[in-house]
């Protein structure tokens, strides 16, 4: 059976952003590896996930039989991303960074795959995911130098919401310092090129 990618990229330049560029190499890594693969994109850019108010959160946890028209539409793309999720072999995620965090597109697409139940429950023991591990390809553009530092907020919370969903096969790759020059992108970039051909071996 084919493989099946996932790809989730959340750059506002679309194609042209860095991030975005860094996926297309490591899909290109990674057909290499798995010619039949089927490739599902989700751009949040282009179809953003409506942030998480009241009435949507309310979808998740209220019985189906007391949902309004508009809660229904909620949980039914709820439950289609998290099918989508599941269903994928490996995950590919394209995330720049924007004002110290990640793009807000993509934490209203996190807000509506953490539900309770369905991809983690609470145990006397705590948390505990209910997604089947698989590989998550984190391709993470920055315009200045982060990773390592008490600056860089995105590694620690995408590895505490991924860990807490059950993922945690993680690969994450970075290219830094992108707007401090070109001697520093070109090296950037490079190294981060370098850094695909690893992880996807």
């Amino acid at each position: 059976m084919s493989k099946q990618i996932l790809v989730i990229t959340a750059s506002m330049f679309g194609s042209q952003g860095q991030s975005s560029q860094l996926v297309s190499q490591t899909l290109d890594s990674l057909k290499a590896s798995h010619p039949d693969a089927v490739i599902r994109v989700r751009d949040l850019a282009q179809e953003p996930v409506p942030h998480l108010d009241a009435e949507r959160f309310q979808s998740f946890l209220a019985p189906e039989g007391e949902l309004s028209s508009e809660q229904q539409h909620a949980l039914a793309h709820s439950n289609e991303l998290i099918e989508e999720l599941k269903r994928a072999n490996i995950v590919v995620l394209g995330v720049p960074m924007y004002n110290f965090g990640i793009p807000s597109v993509l934490k209203a697409y996190f807000d509506h795959i953490a539900r309770a139940g369905v991809t983690f429950r609470y145990t006397e023991n705590g948390p505990e995911g209910l997604l089947e591990d698989r590989p998550v390809y984190v391709l993470a553009a920055r315009g200045g130098i982060y990773a390592n530092t008490p600056n860089d907020s995105q590694t620690p919370y995408l590895r505490s919401f991924l860990n807490f969903l059950g993922l945690k096969e993680l690969h994450f790759v970075y290219a830094e310092g992108l707007n401090m020059g070109d001697e520093q992108k070109h090296t950037a970039l490079e190294q981060a090129r370098e850094r695909i051909q690893a992880v996807t071996a």
